[in-house]
């Protein structure tokens, strides 16, 4: 029962987190986002003090069932782990000293010192969205454009045909490398992976070894048949010895459901002489305890939702793609107040890139934030209208702010390169800068004010531009654009 009930519920969780991730309507983080939220190491950076006490009173009354049933890390490791049929393929080992708090400490010490890549490196959450933001989003879009055009021949406008495109190379790569890393790892054992790197299940485990539940040995039943560590994916069953080693132990349920004997518990206390007596002579009713399971992740996940309240010009000519200009200072989403407050606070989980609907925001390619998000404006504007990555980020490093707040925030100024203009270059009438330009921070004015068949050119007010990028968006100078945006490090309000 309990191995089914954990089974359950973790297939929920990790079905409904990962499409969270590959949705690009922006339809699914109304109902959703809340799941990001409830991660563990998002809840310490948004300072979500609700969260994180919630999660640890849940280790120290079930044990880590945070990494089997809440991390969809853990539970893609265990997916990973399924593949490989070969029955009774585990065993017992040592917990491994030597590199699994050395991690921990290299993790702390990247974080309080500021490293954002090698501290988003080992964060199990924000591998698992860079994986589904790099690799599994780019196949989504490529079998919803396969349907959009099976539905556009059948007369049907069902699905819409979406971009996609390379965000970052080395992100890709980061994902690419860790997917391959946990396919290994998961396939020869199980969770190794959750108790020799990840710095969170490492945190966990100081907790998980004073639970209340416990899985315990019935040493009169056992037959020392050896298959409940032949099944342990987390390798912390010695059946030799009798003992767990609860501090790795993620309360799967797999030694439970493959003892022939009866001889493992999921209970408070080990069983005594005189309750060993009278488990004979009657069966313990698990279903309760399982029902208690179920209810606690229910309840902290209810409760952390409630805290949340290639172009052609007319078909005649191709048109060059743009190359991003080389911004002094990053841009970075509204609601992230400043350069310094993103990158302190971000984990890199790429949510805010995937849900991002104008195609605007990217992994950074600065090696010290390589994997945080900055914004350019090639493939779409920050649209004054969207508040999307706002509302989903899990971690406090894009303040939640509304559709009137956001017209007021300014993440940068318009900045307009003379040389690159076409009006100058070839001598033909434009001004697309200015017409959609939304807060009307641009207007056209004559070049030279004393000749009146001087072209005209865009004027910046400074003080109005909120830094959305229209205007470097729709400018159609390649492979540079004539106007481009330059970052604050930190945000005004105007």
């Amino acid at each position: 029962m309990l191995r089914k009930i954990r089974t359950i519920l973790a297939a929920v969780f990790f079905v409904l987190i990962t499409l969270l991730f590959l949705d690009f309507t922006g339809t699914l983080h109304h109902w959703l986002s809340w799941m990001a939220k409830i991660q563990f190491l998002p809840a310490v950076m948004a300072l979500n003090v609700v969260v994180v006490v919630a999660l640890v009173l849940l280790t120290l009354v079930f044990g880590r069932i945070y990494c089997s049933v809440i991390c969809p890390l853990g539970v893609f490791q265990d997916i990973l782990a399924r593949l490989r049929r070969k029955k009774n393929k585990y065993s017992y080992s040592k917990e491994v000293r030597w590199l699994r708090y050395p991690m921990l400490v290299v993790f702390i010490i990247a974080g309080v010192a500021g490293i954002g890549s090698l501290f988003q490196l080992l964060a199990p959450y924000s591998s698992y969205g860079r994986i589904a933001t790099m690799l599994f989003q780019p196949l989504w879009k490529m079998g919803n454009n396969l349907l959009a055009v099976l539905a556009e021949r059948a007369d049907s406008y069902a699905f819409y045909t979406v971009d996609t495109w390379m965000r970052s190379l080395p992100v890709f790569i980061i994902a690419a490398v860790t997917l391959v890393i946990l396919v290994v790892l998961a396939w020869r054992g199980g969770r190794t992976y959750c108790n020799t790197i990840c710095p969170v299940g490492t945190i966990l485990s100081f907790f998980a070894r004073f639970s209340f539940l416990k899985i315990h040995f019935n040493e009169d039943k056992c037959k020392n048949c050896s298959l409940c560590s032949k099944n342990c994916k987390a390798a912390c069953i010695d059946f030799k010895t009798h003992t767990v080693d609860y501090s790795r132990c993620v309360v799967c349920g797999n030694c439970i459901d493959s003892c022939k004997f009866g001889a493992l518990k999921y209970t408070a206390t080990k069983p005594s002489k005189k309750a060993k007596q009278t488990e004979d002579a009657s069966t313990i009713d698990t279903s309760k305890r399982s029902f208690l399971l179920a209810t606690a992740l229910v309840s902290t996940a209810a409760l952390a939702q409630k805290k949340k309240e290639k172009l052609m010009d007319g078909g005649l000519a191709e048109i060059e793609d743009k190359v991003m200009p080389e911004r002094q200072t990053p841009l970075t989403p509204p609601g992230s107040l400043s350069f310094q407050n993103l990158a302190t606070r971000c984990t890199g989980c790429q949510l805010c890139v995937s849900e991002c609907p104008n195609q605007v925001l990217r992994p950074s390619s600065d090696l010290m934030h390589l994997m945080q998000p900055t914004m350019s404006y090639e493939h779409g504007y920050c649209r004054p209208e969207c508040t999307r990555c706002s509302q989903v980020c899990p971690a406090g490093a894009i303040k939640p702010i509304d559709k009137d707040e956001k017209t007021s925030v300014q993440i940068g100024h318009a900045v307009w390169i003379k040389k690159n203009c076409v009006v100058l270059t070839d001598e033909v009438e434009c001004g697309n800068c200015a017409r959609h330009c939304p807060s009307g921070a641009i207007e056209m004015v004559p070049l030279d004010e004393n000749n009146e068949e001087s072209p005209m050119v865009p004027a910046i007010n400074e003080a109005a531009c909120i830094g959305c990028g229209a205007c470097e968006y729709v400018c159609p100078s390649r492979p540079f654009s004539a106007i481009y945006v330059e970052g604050h490090e930190v945000h005004k309000h105007i």
